[in-house]
């Protein structure tokens, strides 16, 4: 060990070299210049995904553009998952976090993948139907937001993908459509100097300590992709690039169904050595399906379909500010389903998302038997308050349990009052009927206000069977 030097000596020392620093550029006549950002965090592919775990769904495609196309890929994850089961331990919420954290890494580096970084948002979990709003409400979504922004400036990505922001059957986390909202925001605002300029003012001195701003640079992502957990993916098809997961690595000389496979095999707590039964008995059918993703939007144009690096080349873009929201031309007196689906409503044209309103109808998955809420919401524009007497057309052995105010008639009528330039929440407690085989069935409602005929409103219901 060698002699320590004295904290008054080592300050004296590094201002000695500052002096010979600056002496030097100024006896080169070289003109003081920033340094370029650094490279070793610039990404082609940026993913941010919610759960420790769910970078899984598209790992065959981030090991064929690491391994085999040589692209840089980082990752965000949104949450720990502290909220999480632990099929190999006793461990627990914080210490699960921690636990997942070095999972996901040790995953998505045997694929190549080795700057990994974590939100920290929380980990919802809810006892009702998944709500989107609840999941941006828990994780503060202001910071998450933020966080997200500074990411996609740090990694400067080319394109981003994500998890698709809609209400699917499926899985369906409300983490899941959360994690699609803040990077679909972040997307967009990446490259708005208004947007959390702390990030992008230039520090006062870089070469000394305590700075306050953070010399980021502003940076717009050329191109956004969405991945669902969707149950059924015939909305998909079409929507953008699909990839075999059956074919055949050229580097590692397996498919890139073991490659995911194995990859998915570090999530121990979450799915024991299910993978790795699979990979030892080649029993791989759950990872050879074809991955498809959507292409939400293109800054460079292309195919819908082409690849996912298709035209992005390695230039910077302009900004691309988007129309942002604007009040729709609606009747004076309105309804919608509420919660998520009436947020979507709005989101998807404010961020040019002009793929995503006709990709979905409104639908949930429910069990057979299951209660569930609807959230509907009744639209005063006018100057007077209105009655508006709601109907419900349900199919045969669907039950209304309960509702979230009082009526004046028994179901399938109710009367409910909204107050001048007022929306009045409908909060519908259903029970649905127990079938022999699973089944989509729609459910409907309408009404009548100040003579007027308003509706109809639909949500499509997948009732699982015995």
């Amino acid at each position: 060990m060698g002699p320590t030097i004295s904290i008054s000596r080592r300050w004296a020392l590094i201002n000695c070299l500052s002096v010979i620093t600056l002496g030097q550029v100024a006896n080169s006549q070289q003109l003081p210049t920033n340094p370029p950002p650094d490279e070793r965090f610039k990404a082609d592919v940026l993913v941010i995904a919610p759960h420790p775990d769910d970078e899984s769904t598209i790992a065959g495609y981030l090991a064929k553009a690491v391994l085999d196309e040589h692209r840089r890929v980082a990752v965000v994850v949104t949450t720990r998952g502290d909220a999480g089961q632990n099929l190999v331990g006793y461990e627990q919420a914080r210490s699960l976090a921690e636990i997942r954290e070095i999972e996901t890494r040790r995953a998505l580096a045997s694929i190549g993948i080795t700057n990994v970084f974590f939100l920290r948002a929380p980990d919802t979990f809810g006892q009702d139907l998944p709500d989107v709003l609840r999941s941006l409400e828990t994780s503060n979504h202001g910071s998450s937001l933020g966080e997200a922004v500074r990411f996609i400036r740090l990694t400067r990505p080319e394109v981003v993908i994500t998890m698709l922001p809609a209400t699917v059957v499926g899985e369906n986390h409300e983490d899941h459509q959360a994690a699609g909202v803040i990077a679909t925001e972040a997307f967009d605002l990446a490259g708005d100097p208004t947007w959390f300029p702390e990030q992008v003012a230039a520090p006062e001195d870089r070469l000394w300590y305590g700075n306050l701003m953070e010399g980021l640079r502003l940076w717009q992502p050329k191109k956004l992709y969405y991945y669902t957990d969707a149950s059924h993916l015939d909305f998909v098809k079409g929507k953008g690039p699909e990839y075999s997961m059956t074919a055949v690595s050229p580097s590692q000389h397996v498919s890139y169904a073991r490659l995911a496979a194995r990859e998915l095999s570090f999530h121990r707590t979450q799915y024991g050595g299910e993978p790795a039964k699979a990979l030892a008995t080649n029993n791989l059918h759950d990872f050879e399906q074809p991955l498809a993703f959507v292409l939400a939007k293109s800054l460079v144009g292309g195919a819908v379909t082409g690849d996912i690096m298709e035209r992005v080349g390695s230039g910077q873009i302009p900004f691309a500010p988007v129309r942002g929201y604007r009040p729709d031309d609606t009747p004076a007196l309105s309804m919608e389903l509420g919660e998520g689906w009436a947020f979507y409503r709005r989101f998807y044209p404010a961020h040019n998302l002009d793929i995503m309103p006709g990709l979905l109808s409104p639908e949930l998955g429910v069990g057979g038997g299951q209660h569930f809420p609807v959230l509907l919401l009744l639209h005063n524009t006018t100057d007077k308050p209105v009655t508006f007497h709601l109907r419900a057309q349900l199919p045969q052995g669907w039950i209304v349990d309960s509702t979230s105010a009082q009526h004046s008639h028994p179901w399938p009528m109710s009367d409910f009052i909204a107050a001048p330039h007022d929306d009045f929440a409908v909060r519908i407690r259903l029970v649905a009927p127990r079938l022999e085989k699973s089944q989509w069935q729609t459910i409907t409602w309408t009404a009548d206000a100040d003579g007027r005929e308003i509706g109809p409103v639909s949500l499509r219901v997948y009732v699982g069977g015995q």
